[in-house]
């Protein structure tokens, strides 16, 4: 994996938040209308152009929902700022990547995307291990409040709820 970032994105306890993201991975990695919905809600509370439900596996980010970048199924995790946001416990915003010394290698900033602003709040599992985000991203520059953070840990949260509901019905229908 080719990391842009000048700096580790490869957090402590990664072979167990990657052994959370696997069991997580149970429910199916695929783009899903549910979770759709869940970004396109967030795209509308923000007006953003893009708003991504975002896994930080081994390699790659896996997108399960995907709203603004459709077509777009994975991107390395060496150039995701979401392999960044997971690293952190509270919502990552980039609001003047080119002006953040670890974005600028970064070919979403600095190439063709023209990537202008990114927040990140973290998906978080039951035992504490940030398998991922719920991101919003703008090709022009943006800022949000600490409320409109609060609004994305919140949407982060739902779509959590809604991986664990998934995984228990999943769970108890393989035992039964």
């Amino acid at each position: 994996m080719n990391n842009t970032f000048g700096k580790n994105i490869i957090p402590e306890n990664d072979e167990e938040r990657l052994a959370a993201l696997r069991n997580y991975k149970k429910v199916d990695f695929q783009v899903d209308n549910h979770f759709n919905k869940i970004a396109r809600l967030a795209a509308k509370i923000f007006n953003m152009p893009i708003a991504l439900i975002a896994f930080v596996d081994k390699e790659e980010v896996l997108f399960k929902a995907n709203v603004g970048m459709e077509g777009t199924d994975t991107v390395s995790r060496g150039i995701s700022l979401c392999s960044l946001a997971v690293l952190d416990e509270d919502v990552t915003v980039f609001d003047r990547p080119l002006e953040e010394a670890c974005l600028l290698s970064n070919p979403l900033v600095t190439g063709q995307f023209g990537l202008r602003f990114y927040a990140g709040a973290p998906l978080k599992t039951r035992d504490g291990y940030n398998i991922g985000t719920l991101c919003i991203v703008d090709k022009k520059q943006r800022y949000i409040t600490e409320a409109q953070k609060s609004i994305l840990q919140d949407l982060a949260s739902i779509t959590m709820d809604q991986l664990d509901c998934r995984l228990a019905l999943l769970e108890r229908t393989v035992t039964n």
